[in-house]
């Protein structure tokens, strides 16, 4: 049984998907067990207290440099024995060091399809106004590995979403994380703690 932490700033609704496909028993072969944050204040740490799971809080600006930071990262996750490092609106970037600790076992999940509406500067609202701006009428999320470019790594899963004529950032961030971000992530730890994910030549395969 792998170990899953899942890494946090914010409401969690990613964390709770995970946390609701686990008790449907959906997560094969991991569980989750802790979850980090960013913030004192995030919403996502009472949704893992309220399903008894143990619980961190690690703060950039405690540390003086990213170094240090990464240092205290890996170190917490060392400490719960992580197997699987899943992001799930974690805001503070994580450094190489965080990445080499970890090659090919952090997983984050993208509200578009890579490799559109990525990189630097696109998260959030952002990436769903850029995609209203560029007229697409298809977008999605992606699941991917991370590795030291941002967005860059093997990518897992990816489901499109359907951009309506009247949508908003709002409404199309909604959209996408329900017919898509939510059903990914699960999947994609689920088949992670499986071993049912390789990764050869920069490409995921998966073997169902």
């Amino acid at each position: 049984m792998l170990n899953v932490t899942v890494l946090v700033s914010g409401g969690g609704t990613n964390l709770q998907a995970l946390l609701d496909a686990q008790s449907r028993g959906e997560i094969k072969g991991g569980r989750i067990h802790c979850v980090i944050s960013s913030r004192p204040d995030a919403y996502a740490l009472q949704r893992a207290r309220n399903a008894g799971i143990d619980t961190e809080i690690i703060i950039r600006k405690d540390y003086a440099t990213a170094e240090e930071y990464d240092k205290a990262l890996v170190q917490l996750l060392k400490k719960h024995n992580t197997d699987l490092i899943v992001l799930a609106g974690f805001m503070t970037i994580i450094g190489k060091s965080v990445v080499e600790a970890y090659p090919n076992r952090i997983i984050n999940v993208h509200p578009a399809l890579i490799p559109s509406f990525c990189g630097k500067g696109y998260y959030g609202l952002r990436v769903h106004q850029a995609v209203l701006d560029a007229g697409v009428k298809v977008t999605g999320a992606t699941v991917h590995f991370v590795n030291e470019v941002c967005d860059g790594g093997p990518i897992l899963l990816q489901k499109a979403v359907e951009v309506q004529p009247d949508d908003t950032p709002e409404t199309l961030q909604r959209r996408v994380m329900e017919q898509a971000e939510w059903r990914l992530l699960p999947r994609a730890v689920s088949l992670f703690c499986q071993g049912k994910i390789q990764v050869q030549n920069g490409k995921a395969m998966i073997k169902e």
